[in-house]
């Protein structure tokens, strides 16, 4: 936890470096806040510090409605003291937790359940539950405030199990119903629009460039400033659109991805690298130069949306040009990818799944112009996570290198 000095002098210059670190509880609204927040600064002797929106709301507190704390930014796993922390808190912010319980959270990260909750308590003042509930009800309710989606969409998406359970949760959790909030705003549309905000500077046009010189005709594509793919999570599939904002993202999600919607957003900080801290890492590399690597420190490194497609197109561009690793992707989509109908022509295939390119077998693999070794690879890639040996997905890297090894 930051020092209570730093929260104080953060909230009173309203310090965007440390929005998302910490939240501050008022104790004479019983509301919490970011530390950004435009609302009258609360004196001194009314604030409480807490280390997580879920610690805040365990403690008593409702979010408030004009900062907005489900719209801070996230905090980089480097941030924190326990990498087991941050990679719990992808997971659960991906649906594990409510899907396969507490043991199944700790087999992801290759831990004890009992080590997880020790570690998660230390990281964020509550238990893996209270995160897991915490981050259901932040999401409905900027999905109430931001979209025009039914309630039974927005509750499914938020990872509830009806919604009876959603409504008597947020109800109890911040004390009115659902429906107050989507009275109070007028949105218009049907189109799933949401924001993500970037920690500190951000320019995606690098980020950009990357996914524009690797992109596989008919699953994805860059025009401008918008980068556009189709995409499979689990049973949902649909078509995204991530178009540069000054600040961070726009984001539009069509219906079929609705029912993903957490790991979706998840996906998409990850793979624009919001969440990096880029005041921190200025400030480490002016301490120590010889740590740069890049030309512009602010520079974000670009992550994946489809974590089985990145492993596979690792395996694809080893000694190879990057145009050639291009090549080859693009001939596996058009042997093994699924039809899409999109109602665009430019997006028309899902990339191979796990399941197909498993029962393709290594000699039709080779045949699309890569060692039958690679080939085998590729397969043997396919089948371990196909059959759940080998679980690829945001957060889970301590359990995926401990199966790769």
């Amino acid at each position: 936890m930051i020092a209570e000095s730093s929260c104080h002098a953060a909230i009173e210059a309203r310090d965007k470096r440390f929005d998302g670190h910490f939240f501050t509880g008022v104790k004479t609204t019983g509301i919490y806040c970011r530390c950004v927040c435009p609302a009258r600064t609360p004196k001194r002797e009314n604030r409480s510090f807490h280390v997580s929106a879920a610690a805040a709301e365990k403690a008593g507190f409702r979010p408030c409605l004009v900062c907005r704390p489900e719209r801070a930014p996230g905090a980089s796993p480097i941030d924190r003291g326990e990498r087991i922390a941050a990679q719990a808190l992808a997971l659960i912010e991906a649906g594990v937790l409510e899907a396969d319980g507490v043991g199944a959270l700790a087999r992801a990260i290759n831990v004890t359940p009992r080590h997880l909750r020790r570690v998660v308590h230390e990281a964020f003042g509550v238990a893996p539950v209270d995160l897991a509930q915490t981050h259901r009800l932040l999401t409905a309710k900027r999905l109430l405030t931001e979209t025009a989606l039914p309630m039974i969409e927005i509750a499914f998406a938020s990872g509830f199990q009806s919604v009876r359970r959603f409504n008597a949760l947020f109800r109890q959790a911040y004390g009115f119903a659902p429906t107050r909030i989507r009275a109070s705003r007028d949105v218009q549309g049907t189109e799933l629009t949401l924001d993500l905000e970037a920690r500190g500077p951000f320019d995606a046009a690098p980020l950009l460039a990357f996914m524009r010189q690797r992109a596989i005709v008919g699953v994805e594509r860059v025009d401008g400033s918008i980068y556009e793919r189709v995409l499979a999570i689990g049973d949902a599939r649909g078509r995204l659109a991530v178009s540069a904002r000054p600040n961070g993202v726009r984001v539009r999600v069509s219906e079929g991805l609705v029912p993903a919607l957490r790991p979706l957003l998840g996906a998409v900080r990850g793979a624009f690298d919001l969440d990096a801290d880029i005041d921190a890492i200025e400030t480490m590399l002016s301490a120590d130069p010889r740590l740069r690597i890049a030309a512009d420190p602010r520079v974000r490194i670009p992550g994946c949306l489809h974590p089985f497609e990145t492993a596979v197109r690792a395996v694809l561009g080893q000694q190879v040009t990057i145009g050639a690793a291009r090549t080859l992707a693009q001939r596996l989509t058009d042997l093994l990818g699924e039809p899409i109908d999109t109602g665009d022509p430019a997006l028309r295939a899902l990339f191979p799944s796990p399941e197909r390119i498993a029962e393709a077998g290594a000699e039709r693999i080779a045949t699309l112009g890569m060692p039958r070794s690679r080939a085998a690879t590729v397969q043997h890639l396919a089948e371990a996570v196909a059959d759940g040996r080998l679980v690829l997905a945001r957060g889970a890297w301590t359990r995926a290198r401990a199966e790769l090894a």
